[in-house]
């Protein structure tokens, strides 16, 4: 055999740890382009996320800086920097470098209070930032710091400072060798923030853009009768306010907000531990057959149809109806690293099985 036809192990390329990470970005953030540039800041917000739904962050600060870098800043407790037991490295350089190659996480007592149970994201982002990229934490009355360049750290954690308040800053610069084009869109994280903020309720996320002076805070008390109000604010409603129901069953909290407008077209929105699943899902899903079923049995029950009529279909029973359906689940069976389609099935027979959605 030639040396072309020949197919054996030196043939297979291995990446390790960074390398895996740089040689395909698409792989952890998406794409390179618009979508996967605004990801790195998506990853970063989604860890003070996390500290908020485990109780310790009520407010969240994205800044655009002039020098086109990142700042994320929450008031959490801190990522820790103590020396991990299992090596002599402190756990702030695993998290930022490490902990994602050997699928590291940091564990919590209640899962269900962090659904993410806080997943390493910074891992792709610390490995994607270009020139530099540091690491700011406040905790026990301490401030420490640590730099990076592409993935890899070029000083030692460091005590910098006192400060009596907790939490962590991020502030990162994109690699121009990934990247074709390095402009953040201050309308594009507005938006997702704005939902982000819909979806976790008191808690303040806010952002500016020192370029421009712009700024944004997003707070809303009212979750998701807030969500639909605002979905909904160009359209007539046909109910005073909007519908609330929230619930847990097997440690899986669930919140849905409804409402009816005077539309054709039916708004659904799903999400997943506030990741938007645009491709829907078994939530999804369900809500749909639960809604159908409930109003025919409602209509039954009360004697609203006729002899002669059929039973409510789906597409009866969504027509003008806006809904946001939110799951926070410990541990989501996810389709895609895009994360946009929910796999998992239920553990009880008295759910039907998922179909895809609309």
């Amino acid at each position: 055999m030639t040396e072309k036809e020949q197919h054996h192990a030196s043939n297979i390329q291995v990446l390790k740890g960074l390398e895996a990470v740089r040689k395909r970005p698409a792989m952890y953030i998406g794409d390179v382009s618009t979508r996967g540039l605004h990801h790195l800041v998506y990853e970063a917000v989604d860890n003070s996320i996390d500290e908020a739904l485990a109780g310790h962050c009520d407010s969240i600060q994205v800044n655009l800086n002039k020098d086109g870098s990142i700042t994320v800043k929450d008031n959490g407790r801190g990522i820790p920097v103590n020396t991990h037991p299992q090596n002599s490295e402190s756990a702030l350089e695993i998290v930022m470098n490490g902990f994602c190659t050997a699928g590291g996480k940091i564990r919590t007592k209640n899962p269900t209070k962090s659904p993410a149970v806080h997943t390493v994201r910074e891992f792709p982002l610390s490995t994607l930032s270009s020139e530099w990229m540091w690491a700011e934490v406040s905790r026990d009355g301490k401030v420490y710091r640590q730099e990076y360049e592409r993935g890899v750290p070029i000083t030692d954690v460091k005590v910098t400072g006192k400060r009596k308040t907790s939490g962590t800053k991020i502030c990162f610069l994109p690699d121009k060798e990934i990247f074709k084009k390095i402009k953040f869109s201050f309308s594009l994280l507005s938006e997702r923030l704005r939902e982000l903020a819909f979806l976790n309720q008191n808690i303040k996320i806010t952002i500016r853009d020192d370029n421009t002076e712009k700024e944004e805070v997003f707070h809303y008390k009212g979750g998701l009768i807030s969500f639909i109000d605002y979905l909904d604010q160009n359209r007539t409603s046909l109910l005073r306010r909007p519908l609330y129901f929230s619930d847990e069953k097997e440690n899986i909290p669930v919140e849905i907000a409804i409402s009816y407008t005077d539309s054709y077209s039916e708004n659904i929105y799903s999400y997943v531990n506030n990741i938007n699943t645009i491709e829907g899902g078994s939530h999804l899903i369900g809500f749909k057959t639960a809604l159908t079923r409930t109003l025919n049995n409602f209509a039954t029950r009360n004697k609203l149809l006729k002899a002669n009529e059929n039973s409510l279909t789906g597409e009866d029973v969504r027509e003008g109806l806006t809904a946001v359906v939110s799951v926070k689940h410990p541990v989501p069976s996810i389709e895609g690293q895009t994360k946009t389609k929910l796999g998992n099935r239920p553990q009880s027979s008295r759910y039907r099985s998922p179909v895809h959605r609309q």
